[in-house]
């Protein structure tokens, strides 16, 4: 294209901007750039071919959209989408695929002889050799079949297909697994600390596999000591061995409803690397000394030889702690001194960590239940419990204290941060809570969390509680992987990194390298320079696989959650307006399924979005819907393609 040839000059750099192309089904799009707040509208005929997910330049318009700036594409500096998924139309001569990622915008062409024998409704792959100029449409070629859409589990591939996520391993991996042990020898145990005398158990949910944590306890004198042991997965999985490669790009699990994508192959995240009871493992465990009022005294990291003695759930140690169940208390009666000193300090873990100011959102978790086929039969809100909190207290505390420790050693690692929020969000939260009578203290156009906490406090078991929780919450920034150390804002923690989950997560696997070639004195310059090379890079690409795994399980929990619902068109329900804007209502119901009552169908009146309080007002009844306003409406759709659910007003 011409316009690819453009010349940037000093009197003319400011009229082009470059960033994410942000596209729509409607033909239109977005630029998303990186730094800042407002996006630029691009109108369709300015998209240019572009593509969804496309690094594009464009040249400001001098006309706006309303307070939005304006652009056309003039350049696309690089091609994200590669491949697509959808469902196959044929025709006698051609065909089309439809993708499901409707920001796409545009059917795929597909030549008959480029089709594979794909029949008409099937999930296909298709990669794209032509991405078409004006109204010419992109064109592709099949490259696989992945079945009808009611066949089981196809549903969950094509998304798992859309994502690029890997299903299988590499020859090269599968190889190198095959000379890995499956029990550790005599050599393995040169030069490790034997643990195995410690009582140890595992806590996890009934259906875990890779179980990478266990814990040990004991108190005397006043103090704690906190036992974390983890498993020690570089001993197996060295650096830039093809396991190692292969862990880094997929950079974590992903866990969908049915099925896990690991970042391990299983013969290492469910066998040699697993804690599993009876059996002994190598692990790296961080044994931590605590003071009754939950400071750390002292801690040290050691190599270590474990064998757990038991396997416990989550069910069954809230039934022993919290119910006093005599069947589970018989069940593990050696055991429970040791649950119920857990259970101490996680509170008084957890009471330091609100004295200082951590913020604790508590949004329910959907957790759905599938049948063999795959089809949803239950949707509700995963509950937490008193063993919940006590792995994660115990984890965060090792967690804070490994960080700690290596900041202060001035050595490369990788920190877990979260930075403070814009203060333009905090203003404008500020504003909104003033509304209910509530404030919090701003200095300087910073607020500290513990004001946060504060407000959370406050609102509590109140009729806004739902809605200033949310917004709170947007307020917020994401959590990110970094190599300088900027404290962690949510935790209210100065020091914070990811060291309890090298089975599932990269950064973990790589922090758990340079901790014990520190401990074994082989941490010097050469390998400290080495490190200081790579690990913005280590930071950098986990975040983004980070925030790719959690994109693949909200679209899959969306899309069981529409396939649920689909049955009860037509039945009424309880829910809360959870969110507002200019189109329509957000409801979400006590199961934790979302939906949208759309202006078109609030035919009672004429309602606008009243921006400035984040409500819908009536024209002419002058009826209000605020946030956090329980509401009862009808189930009217369900749209399994667009994945989008459908309310109307019962009542007000």
């Amino acid at each position: 294209m011409e316009q690819n040839k453009i010349k940037l000059d000093s009197t003319n750099e400011n009229e082009y901007k470059t960033g994410v192309f942000s596209g729509t089904q409607k033909g239109y799009g977005f630029l998303i750039i990186e730094g800042e707040k407002d996006d630029v509208f691009i109108p369709e005929p300015g998209v240019n071919g572009a593509f969804n997910g496309d690094v594009v330049m464009i040249k400001l318009n001098d006309s706006k959209t309303g307070k939005r700036r304006e652009g056309n594409i003039v350049k696309i500096l690089e091609r994200k989408t590669v491949e697509v998924v959808g469902t196959y139309q044929k025709s006698q001569n051609f065909g089309f695929v439809l993708p499901d990622n409707h920001k796409l915008g545009q059917d795929i062409f597909i030549p008959k002889t480029f089709a594979m024998n794909a029949q008409n409704g099937q999930k296909v792959v298709a990669k794209i050799t032509d991405y078409g100029e004006g109204s010419k449409n992109p064109e592709g070629k099949i490259t696989e079949i992945l079945g009808f859409i009611s066949d089981p589990g196809v549903d969950i591939l094509s998304v798992i297909k859309a994502y690029d996520l890997p299903l299988q391993f590499p020859k090269e991996v599968k190889r190198q697994i095959n000379s890995v042990p499956k029990n550790i020898n005599e050599e393995d145990r040169i030069g490790r600390t034997d643990i195995r005398n410690l009582q140890t158990v595992t806590i996890d949910g009934e259906d875990a596999k890779d179980l990478d944590d266990a814990i040990s306890i004991s108190k005397k004198d006043g103090i704690y000591t906190l036992g974390v042991h983890i498993a020690d997965v570089t001993h197996y999985v060295t650096e830039n061995s093809a396991i190692d490669k292969e862990a880094y790009k997929r950079g974590t699990s992903v866990y969908l409803i049915d099925r896990v994508i690991p970042m391990l192959p299983p013969e290492l995240s469910n066998g040699i690397c697993s804690l599993n009871v009876g059996e002994d493992r190598l692990a790296l465990s961080c044994f931590i000394d605590i003071d009754e009022k939950g400071s750390v005294i002292g801690h040290k990291i050691a190599e270590t030889v474990v064998n757990v003695n038991k396997r416990m759930s989550y069910t069954s140690v809230a039934k022993i702690i919290d119910e006093n169940n005599p069947e589970e208390i018989a069940d593990n009666k050696n055991l429970i001194p040791m649950l119920l000193l857990m259970a101490e300090l996680a509170k008084v873990l957890k009471e330091k960590r609100n004295q200082r100011g951590s913020i604790n959102f508590d949004f329910p978790e959907s957790m759905i239940t599938l049948d063999k086929d795959g089809v949803p039969i239950d949707i509700k809100a995963y509950e937490r419990n008193t063993a919940t909190n006590i792995i994660e207290e115990f984890m965060l505390i090792t967690n804070e204290t490994i960080a700690e420790n290596y900041f202060w050693q001035e050595l490369p690692f990788v920190y877990r941060t979260h930075e403070k929020p814009d203060s333009e969000k905090i203003k404008a939260l500020e504003v909104f809570i003033n509304n209910f009578g509530y404030y919090i203290k701003v200095s300087q156009d910073e607020v500290h969390p513990k004001e946060i906490q504060k407000l959370l406090a406050t609102i509590d078991g109140t009729a806004e509680e739902a809605i200033i929780s949310r917004l709170t919450l947007r307020s917020m920034k994401q959590a990110k992987y970094t190599t300088a150390n900027t404290g962690h804002f949510g935790l209210s923690a100065k020091y914070y990194c990811h060291f309890t989950a090298p089975i599932r997560r990269y950064p973990d696997l790589q922090i758990h390298r340079i901790i014990k070639e520190n401990i074994k004195g082989k941490l010097l310059s050469k390998r400290i320079g080495h490190y200081s090379k790579k690990l913005d890079e280590v930071a950098n690409h986990s975040s983004k696989t980070e925030r790719v795994a959690e994109e693949c399980e909200r679209e899959v929990d969306k899309m069981k959650k529409v396939q649920y619902m689909k049955k009860f068109i037509g039945e009424s329900f309880d829910g809360i307006i959870s969110g507002i804007t200019s189109w329509g209502i957000y409801v979400e119901l006590a199961n934790t399924v979302e939906g949208m009552i759309h202006v078109n169908n609030m035919d009672d009146d004429y309602y606008f979005y009243d921006e400035e309080h984040y409500q819908m007002v009536g024209k002419d009844t002058n009826n209000i819907y605020k946030l956090g306003q329980k509401i009862k409406v009808e189930l009217i759709g369900a749209d399994i393609v667009l994945r989008t659910i459908d309310f109307k007003v019962m009542e007000v």
